[in-house]
């Protein structure tokens, strides 16, 4: 049994159109009286009637794929939340396991890089009979190694135990590793069912669509018959009701409250206006002149505001001059007090020189030690 498509309809409707629309061109063209006098203004109707009928299949089809986009990213958008939500459980599964049974503590070559292997060692000695002695530590000399049948007995109990861990280890790994696929495969198999249904609900949803379309298609034929019979009748009685505003209008009678605007008094229609009232013109000018006077009161004050700020800027100049010129002369004065001292410190250095060499010329050198030690103190 075949379904009817979309573009069945499309097709079946095209060729009736076509069909239709020669059947009608016949009609005008040996048509006489309606050749020859003016347009077809049936023609007219039927084009306008068919072009609104074909707009109408047009905004069905539209519809009818747009519900099948939603469908559609609907499904896209439960198979992603599925593919996330399943990376999401498997790192988690990862993670337990590496944390359960893959500890740092439970490998073999831990104590090579345990941080806490010095404060778990014991001392280097003991006693000189201690079993941790070693060669170097010059403690024992025996020549052999009485414990090793002890030791080589105590290693292989312990590769056992651990090769007996690994086993179990393995073991448990493999069954939740089993567990988690056959958890993957019954979610996956749950998301096939609901992905089938979801087609099923898809494909009756388009076979629904189709015969709405069609009985949409019926319907439109028959309303275009009521329509054109209603529009005919609604036209007479718009041309009667506009004919009879027109005469009691307010555009023919000049009434002057036409110009009113429902949108508040302040508001007039422009192409109603006739122009302001004398009272209006009057208030205008008033508000002008109000308008002048604040803006003359207004540029004085900024005038006056204006003057201030000069003034106090050549007050603040005035001030900051005469206070650099005291500095200046402060500086000055320093400047000629600390030369002062200067020349009377180098005419002292210059006598105490010419004195010591005098005194160097005239006294031998003990006696000049002495005089100056005497005129030191």
């Amino acid at each position: 049994m075949e379904v009817v498509q979309p573009k069945d309809l499309e097709k079946y409707y095209g060729l009736a159109k076509r069909s239709h629309a020669e059947l009608c061109r016949q009609k005008r063209i040996f048509n006489a009286r309606n050749r020859i006098i003016g347009g077809d203004t049936e023609a007219w109707d039927a084009q306008v009637c068919d072009q609104k009928i074909k707009e109408a299949t047009e905004k069905a089809r539209q519809e009818t794929f747009a519900a099948e986009m939603r469908q559609n990213d609907k499904i896209k958008c439960i198979l992603e939340n599925r593919e996330r939500r399943d990376r999401k459980n498997l790192c988690k599964a990862i993670s337990d396991f590496q944390q359960s049974f893959q500890k740092p503590e439970s490998r073999r070559e831990f104590d090579l890089s345990d941080p806490l292997a010095l404060k778990k060692d014991l001392p280097a000695w003991q006693s000189d009979l201690h079993a941790r002695n070693t060669i170097s530590g010059m403690q024992k000399f025996m020549g052999e190694d009485l414990n090793s049948h002890e030791r080589k007995k105590f290693q292989q109990e312990q590769n056992r135990e651990w090769s007996l861990q690994q086993q179990r280890e393995w073991k448990i790994a493999q069954a939740d590793q089993k567990c988690a696929e056959d958890l993957y495969m019954k979610t996956r198999l749950q998301f096939d069912e609901t992905a089938k249904h979801l087609q099923t609900l898809e494909s009756t949803t388009r076979k629904a669509v189709c015969a709405a379309v069609k009985e949409f298609n019926k319907s439109q034929a028959l309303e275009s018959v009521e329509k054109k019979i209603q529009e005919k009748k609604q036209e007479q009685e718009d041309n009667l009701a506009e004919i009879s505003s027109l005469l009691r209008g307010d555009l023919l009678s000049e009434n002057p409250q036409q110009a009113a605007s429902s949108f508040g008094p302040h508001r007039v229609v422009p192409d109603r206006w006739k122009g302001m009232t004398q009272e209006q013109l009057e208030q205008i000018r008033l508000i002008q002149k109000q308008q002048v006077q604040e803006k003359l009161r207004l540029q004085e004050e900024e005038r006056q505001r204006d003057m201030d700020w000069d003034q106090r800027r050549f007050q603040r100049a005035r001030t900051s001059l005469l206070l650099e010129r005291q500095r200046q002369r402060q500086q000055r004065d320093l400047r000629r007090a600390l030369d002062c001292s200067n020349l009377s410190l180098a005419k002292e250095q210059l006598l105490q020189r010419k004195y010591m060499k005098d005194v160097c010329t005239n006294h031998p050198t003990e006696d000049y030690f002495t005089q100056f030690n005497t005129s030191s103190r």
